[in-house]
């Protein structure tokens, strides 16, 4: 029986029949792959130390929404933090969960699509230790999560059409509706997908009760997070445009050269394949919406000038489908191309760990390029040290200025490294107007010093008096991240108080 043939769904959208008999699942190389993954991320999940996210969601209280994202993210970090531990390799628990089931939803793909053993183990091995799912896997980041959300989005829509199976669609509606707890960006994916629907086919699903019964219910799930913004003045909005002023121009340059990384170069090939074949094989007619879709995304990430790894999980499942034709070229290939492709994972994979995860000792970190391809990494070091100079700062203020001193931290992640490790060292509790935190208090009329940390220094030169510089950030290991080389600064406290003050430290990005 051929496995990768496909009957054309029926057109009105009622009860359907069972679709095709699908291959069976590889269990030994899928789950293999899945293990490994696991293994590794746990073992490398305690090396360099918190990102900056992760310290920000870290101080987050459990609510239905902030104004820069949904809530689910920084609630798990908040649970797993005082469930298992206070510790970074503990609230990276979630993100190394999502990375190993998203390998098992990407080879459902490629089995979806007819793909036997020997695709389902290429995608699997292939995936499992890709560039997206070490670097996302590695950090609980929002990310992390959509490394699930995405492509299982895409795997229900595939069996609804493939299967003739309409209640498919109500379970993909389920998945949206949880993923907007996650990223309202999941609109992107579903408007890129809408268009592809349009432009490739299949139009009836526009006519389909199930469909819009599957959007019915993700807006019912969702709802909580979206009268939240709409309560409080739809703030992703000022932030999406935040994020674009100060990114566009970066992001529409790097969001090209991304598209190869996302994977690895080497599997860029595989991803390639599978948009040629899902638009041009027949047998795949009802989902070449998919590869059609991509477009639409690149332009709306293009557009919309936010991060360039937003179309990473549509080109995962591009890749999923790209498995079956570089499976059968492969098996009947000669030996040297088998061992040329096994070569080519092996040696991707290589390379996308060293720019993932945390491979490179620290002080061997600031040498190589891997800093200046994952952010990540550099914003993964020195957060401790930097806390300890800040102490030292607070500790050499005489008693009048150091009781009653207020800590103010630029952005979002200092903030989280002085909330986390400033208790231990005697520090008061910082402030910032960064993002969430702007709501979250502003400092108290106590007539203490005021220290400034990083980047709004200058701007606290002009607002406060008496400022004095008191040292820069310093990592030790020269590595560049937002906090290296930033002022410490010591000034008097405003003698008109902080209400009218606090509102010129405030910032969206």
């Amino acid at each position: 029986m051929n496995t990768q043939a496909r009957a054309l769904p029926a057109r009105s959208g009622g009860a359907a029949e069972r679709g095709p008999e699908l291959p069976p699942l590889a269990r030994f190389p899928v789950f293999a792959a899945m293990a490994a993954l696991g293994v590794l991320l746990t073992a490398s999940s305690a090396a360099y130390g918190y990102h900056r996210d992760e310290l920000y969601f870290r101080m987050l209280p459990p609510a239905w929404g902030y104004v820069d994202q949904p809530p689910l993210t920084p609630l798990l970090v908040r649970l797993f933090s005082f469930l298992v531990a206070d510790e970074v390799w503990a609230i990276r628990i979630p993100a190394t969960l999502a990375a190993v089931a998203s390998v098992l939803v990407v080879v459902l793909i490629t089995r979806e699509l007819g793909g036997g053993r020997a695709a389902q183990s290429l995608c699997a091995w292939a995936y499992a230790f890709a560039t997206a799912p070490l670097l996302f896997g590695h950090v609980l980041l929002t990310s992390s999560l959509d490394l699930v959300f995405w492509p299982a989005v895409v795997l229900l829509m595939m069996r609804a059409v493939l299967r003739e199976q309409p209640a498919w669609w109500l379970a993909a509606g389920v998945v949206v509706g949880l993923a907007m707890y996650n990223k309202l960006l999941i609109a992107g994916l579903l408007v890129s997908l809408a268009v592809g629907l349009l432009l490739a086919g299949p139009r009836w699903v526009f006519r389909s009760g199930w469909v819009w019964g599957a959007a019915a219910l993700a807006l019912a799930i969702g709802s909580p997070n979206l009268f939240y913004q709409a309560a409080h003045g739809w703030p992703q909005l000022e932030m999406g445009a935040a994020l674009a002023e100060n990114n566009a121009a970066e992001t529409r340059v790097l969001m090209w050269p991304f598209l190869f990384l996302t994977l690895g170069p080497p599997l860029a090939a595989v991803w390639a394949a599978g948009a040629v074949a899902l638009l041009r094989r027949p047998q795949w007619r009802t989902v070449r919406f998919t590869a059609a879709a991509l477009p639409v995304l690149l332009a709306l990430t293009f557009l919309a000038g936010g991060q360039i790894y937003y179309p990473s999980g549509l080109l995962t499942v591009l890749f999923a489908a790209g498995c079956v034709p570089t499976a059968a070229f492969l098996a009947a290939a000669r030996v040297r191309w088998r061992a040329l492709a096994a070569g080519a994972v092996a040696l991707n994979a290589a390379v996308a760990a060293v720019i993932s995860l945390p491979v490179l000792p620290v002080p061997a970190l600031a040498a190589s390029p891997v800093p200046d391809i994952n952010q990540v990494a550099a914003d993964s070091v020195g957060w401790p040290v930097y806390v300890e100079q800040v102490a030292a700062v607070y500790r050499s203020l005489p008693g009048k200025d150091a009781e009653g001193a207020v800590l103010i931290a630029s952005n979002y992640g200092e903030a989280g490294a002085l909330a986390r490790y400033g208790p231990a060292l005697g520090l008061p509790p910082a402030y910032s107007g960064h993002n969430e935190l702007q709501f979250r208090g502003r400092p108290p009329d106590t007539g203490g010093a005021v220290i400034v940390v990083g980047g709004q220094a200058s701007l606290a030169r002009t607002l406060l008096e008496n400022c004095r510089s008191a040292g820069v950030l310093d990592n030790r290991v020269s590595v560049d991240n937002e906090e290296q080389g930033q002022e410490i600064l010591v000034c008097s406290s405003p003698a008109s108080g902080w209400r009218e003050l606090w509102p010129a430290f405030a910032h969206y990005d």
